[in-house]
């Protein structure tokens, strides 16, 4: 028999506890897996003007990639041309109908501005709107139009931090004003609805534009990230891939530091929410050259790439967004060319040429989500 020791009791019961502890441990239940990540295809507004077949072709991509979203406009500018007591909701109807015939899940982008409900002195359709609470009519008739449909998820504008696209210049105070007027419109009319930050560009600040981060922390200090469910970025990271050796690509501001999106909002008390890359992609023609990703050939001229770069970075962004637990989801730009005039590369984001042949970024974006289930 052991001598006696006054640490011996002690010991006894030390390890008596840590027995408990396991086997408390290992009656706690794992914790839960993260939700697969949610991949689809963003269009713009160009699905509600196709002809039938040219919709019915267009989500059938979405299908054969494997992913299950689609993200389109629904522009107040379309519904409500004609005034606040009118609506044309067939435009968007056919898009809905179309979507949900094939399984797929619709996310709306509520965004721009009619004639009659802009700021005086204000032409464009991206001005912001003159009264907020007109906006958030329609974004509850929306909603209350779509519930019964199966739309439950809603993004609130589109990069309102670039100039281009809130104008007559990004204003964070204002954004998140609209963002609390629609998203209780939206609530009170559905109250499964879920709400999307309006995706952010990624720029640097300048010129007018906000620096998605900084714009976001503008936002946050007004309450806004505690009125959405996720926060909407638009990391496009071409020519590089989404992580380059000694530099800094557009990708690193979704998570890991203080300065990160996944920083502020850890700073401002929503750690857990997630980031949706709700546009990516890369353009395949434009004015000036065309990158490889070589360092040689990615220069100021670079304004696009080669159609075997766009492969490889869809590949990739699809690798690291699932490789990163703060994104939700992730929408390509877009499926098909809109044209061939190649003074801008607006034109050449598609995974088909404007003839409907596919660029190998549609093989490759196929394989990368088929990945996902293996």
């Amino acid at each position: 028999m052991a001598p006696w020791s006054p640490r011996r009791p002690r010991r006894l019961a030390l390890a008596a506890a840590i027995a408990v502890a396991a086997c408390a441990l290992a009656l706690q239940p794992a914790p839960p897996a993260p939700p697969p990540l949610r991949t689809g295809i963003a269009y713009g507004n160009t699905l509600v003007s196709m002809p039938d077949a040219e919709l019915a072709a267009a989500l059938d991509d979405v299908v054969s990639l494997g992913g299950g979203w689609v993200r389109a406009d629904l522009a107040w500018r379309d519904v409500q041309a004609d005034g606040p007591d009118a609506y044309r909701w067939h435009l968007f109807d056919r898009v809905v109908e179309a979507a949900r015939a094939r399984d797929l899940e619709v996310l709306p982008v509520l965004a721009y501005t009619p004639p009659w409900a802009r700021p005086d002195g204000c032409a464009s359709d991206k001005c912001a709107p003159a009264d907020p609470a007109a906006f958030a009519a329609f974004a509850g008739a929306a909603a209350a139009r779509y519930a019964q449909r199966g739309v439950h998820i809603w993004e609130i504008w589109n990069e309102p931090n670039l100039v281009r696209f809130w104008q007559p210049a990004p204003d964070p105070a204002a954004y998140a004003v609209l963002l609390r007027e629609a998203g209780r419109a939206l609530r009170a009319a559905d109250p499964a609805a879920r709400v999307v930050l309006g995706g952010l560009g990624a720029a640097p600040s300048g010129g007018g534009d906000i620096a998605q981060t900084e714009f976001l922390a503008e936002v946050c200090e007004r309450g806004g990230n505690r009125l959405v469910d996720a926060v909407g970025y638009h990391p496009y990271t071409y020519p590089d891939l989404t992580a380059v050796a000694g530099h800094t690509t557009a990708w690193d501001a979704v998570a890991g530091g203080p300065d990160s999106l996944e920083g502020v909002l850890a700073a401002y008390g929503t750690p857990g929410l997630p980031v949706w890359i709700t546009e990516t992609g890369a353009p395949t023609g434009g004015p000036g050259t065309a990158s490889d990703g070589s360092p040689a050939a990615s220069g100021p001229a670079a304004t696009h790439v080669t159609e075997a770069r766009q492969a490889a970075v869809a590949a990739d962004v699809v690798r690291a967004a699932a490789a990163d637990p703060v994104v939700g989801a992730l929408f390509w730009y877009s499926d098909r060319d809109l044209g061939t005039d190649r003074s801008t590369n607006e034109d050449f984001y598609g995974l088909r040429r404007s003839d409907g042949s596919p660029k190998p970024a549609l093989g490759a974006l196929r394989r990368a989500i088929g990945a996902l289930r293996d």
